[in-house]
């Protein structure tokens, strides 16, 4: 009996092993149901403990849902509101997922930390700008005020440009790039603008004149903002752990889109717990133009050690016959996280790819087929029409004007780039900030009689000091300029006392004879002055106010829509890059012809030729039940010179039952 035991023991130990992993299970006491209103993929990024996590969240997954949850049960397990904070790339998506996550609990979650990198680094400096001898109430420059600065320079340092030498909007791409990216000027403009390499001392010489003005004015560009945290987060050891030790759980939304530098800094912040949560989707990775680095995601269980990775394939906006498209053109990707989206959506509608003659015929037919979906009962403004870039949607455009159909379109006239609003800022950003020379050349130059050299010799007089002695004015000026140095001074002496909405009220009554007087159009342009009140009602802090305006500006101004009337519904066109978190129930992708989409310039890099085919994807995504990609046959590209008349590439060999192929023809 004994050496059949004996036996036994020894077969046993020649058995492979299998380990039942322990079980976890959900607290029963909390006030959510987790198990009952996640799928067990979220559910499993919710309950995740400490440490770090990765989150794949497929397209249409629900990762609003589960980060919202994420936050409501942190709370219920006893971490502090303040001890969260959540990143995201706009403010409106910070505050609905707090504003959900309190439907989903209670009022605590209100109190979460959350906004977007650039809010979060506004925030930290305006607190401690003391460690980099920075004063705490600098302006924020957006990209046109950056460019002058630029151009000013140049133009003192440079008088005789030579003749290649980059444009101001160039220049501060290069800088850009070079810091987030962190890499020097030098490196960008040899890797990426080469053309310019004759001139990369001169440039480099501007950027360093561009960095001193900056900080001799006391302002700062967006870029800026996350360096100057950065900085701060280096080399103040003792700042870095009380900020990390603050921050205990740190949620980064959308995180195939960060750059290097807000990599470096969520690694900085998260240094004493390393308690990160990353939710994103390395397929819908296609702002590397704007500097976010595609590796920050790939890399992520590298960068923090011990990640789990879980995946959200479950997709609630799209049909599951749309998903096997998107899954088809996704899995042409060199490097990914392998997943497969699936739907509990049925519907016998299959994509289609319509050739149409030229781009004439892909208008007709995109105008048509909306007219059929309207008598189907589908909104009008449930129905989308994307393209690669603004420029393609033209031809349609003229279309939709001729048969009288409503619609709007992202990328038109940015509100705060407007000339008008530009103006009211300018004067808000003085009463804040009078050392803000910028603001003043703007402010100064719309007063009557004031020119460029006047103005050179008046700011050295009033730049910091808004009530100066008007013996040192020139004597023929004082008419139009002491009206406005009263009004900015009784002003800024006001801020503290009245509410924002009360100064910006003052300023655009001072403003509306200027408007009338320099704007033909000025009855348009004051529907935009009556909207700026409007949002400045909604702040106690002008500074605050300010910020905002700079870092999350409204999308539009009131012109560049055609639409009937306010009430109308509206087609929506759009960029695929400004479609992005967005849906349809009936969306057209045009102009998907080789040579345009994926673009010529991607075909000689296998890298860019991933983005193009991952924007493919978000495009294919964005559609619930009616997805159409069209091509016309017959599109000169004189770029190239030559026809471009094939589908998209990535359409290659896709079966008929997945991208079911229609032939145009003409009545008649």
């Amino acid at each position: 009996m004994a050496d059949e035991i004996v036996k036994a023991q020894e077969s046993k130990s020649t058995r492979k092993k299998y380990v039942l992993k322990k079980r976890e299970t959900v607290k029963t006491d909390y006030k959510v149901n987790y198990e009952n209103d996640l799928n067990p993929a979220q559910l499993s990024a919710v309950m995740h403990k400490k440490g770090p996590v990765l989150v794949i969240a497929g397209a249409g997954s629900g990762k609003t849902k589960t980060l919202t949850f994420r936050v409501a049960r942190l709370i219920e397990d006893g971490i502090k509101p303040e001890n969260i904070l959540l990143l995201t790339f706009t403010k409106k998506a910070a505050a609905e997922m707090l504003s959900r996550a309190t439907l989903v609990l209670d009022d605590r979650c209100e109190k979460v930390a959350g906004g977007t990198f650039h809010s979060f680094a506004n925030i930290i400096l305006r607190k401690y700008s003391k460690f980099l001898k920075l004063k705490s109430n600098f302006t924020i420059l957006d990209k046109s005020d950056c460019e002058d600065i630029i151009n000013h320079i140049t133009g003192q340092m440079f008088p005789k440009k030579e003749k290649r030498f980059p444009k101001k909007s160039t220049i501060l791409e290069i800088y850009s790039k070079s810091v987030n990216k962190e890499t020097p000027t030098k490196q960008i403009i040899e890797e990426e603008f080469p053309q310019f390499a004759h001139c990369e001392d001169k440039i480099i010489e501007v950027h360093k004149a561009y960095v001193g003005y900056k900080r001799e004015n006391s302002v700062l560009d967006y870029d800026d903002l996350l360096l100057y945290v950065k900085l701060l987060l280096e080399n103040n050891e003792s700042l870095r752990k009380k900020l990390s030790n603050q921050y205990q759980y740190i949620m980064v939304d959308e995180y195939q889109d960060t750059n290097t530098l807000q990599a470096d800094v969520i690694k900085l912040l998260a240094s004493e717990h390393s308690n990160i949560m990353a939710v994103g989707d390395d397929a819908q990775s296609i702002y590397s133009f704007r500097g976010a680095n595609y590796r920050n995601i790939l890399d992520f269980p590298k960068l923090f050690e011990g990640t789990e990775i879980i995946k959200l394939e479950q997709n609630y906006r799209s049909t599951q016959n749309i998903l096997k498209l998107t899954n088809t053109i996704i899995s042409k990707a060199k490097e990914k996280y392998a997943k497969t989206l699936f739907s509990n959506i049925e519907s016998p509608i299959v994509p289609a790819l319509i050739c149409a003659k030229d781009t004439q015929m892909e208008a007709d037919f995109i105008c048509q087929r909306i007219l059929e979906l309207l008598d189907e009962d589908v909104n009008l403004s449930d129905i989308c029409v994307l393209a690669r870039n603004a420029r393609m949607s033209y031809a349609l455009e003229i279309e939709l004007s001729k048969r009288a159909i409503p619609y709007q379109k992202f990328g038109g006239p940015k509100f705060m780039e407007t000339a008008h609003i530009k103006d009211i800022v300018s004067h808000l950003r003085v009463i804040i900030n009078p050392d803000d020379i910028i603001s003043l050349n703007i402010i100064l130059l719309l007063l009557k009689g004031v020119g460029a050299t006047t103005v050179n010799n008046i700011i050295p007089i009033i730049k910091g000091n808004l009530n100066p002695n008007i013996k040192l004015l020139p004597s023929n000026k004082t008419t139009s300029l002491v009206p406005l140095l009263k009004t900015l001074e009784n002003l800024r002496s006001q801020i503290s006392m009245r509410k924002p909405s009360d100064i910006v009220e003052d300023v655009i009554e001072y403003y509306r004879p200027i408007l009338k007087d320099k704007y033909d159009d000025y009855n348009k342009r004051e529907k935009d002055l009556d909207h700026f009140q409007y949002l400045s009602e909604q702040y106690s802090n002008l500074e605050d106010f300010i910020s905002d305006m700079a870092l999350e500006p409204p999308d539009a101004s009131v012109e560049g829509m055609y639409k009937r009337n306010s009430d109308d519904e509206a087609l929506t066109i759009s960029t695929i890059h400004s479609a992005k978190g967005l849906e349809w129930d009936s969306v057209f992708i045009i102009g998907a012809v080789d040579g345009r989409f994926p673009s010529a310039y991607s075909f000689n890099s296998a890298e860019e030729m991933d983005e193009e085919l991952r924007l493919m994807y978000v495009a294919t995504t964005r559609a619930k039940n009616n997805l159409y990609i069209t091509y016309p046959v017959d599109m000169y590209d004189y770029s190239m010179n030559m026809v471009l008349s094939k589908p998209s590439r990535f359409l290659n060999g896709i079966p008929d039952d997945i991208l079911e192929v229609w032939d145009i023809t003409e009545e008649g």
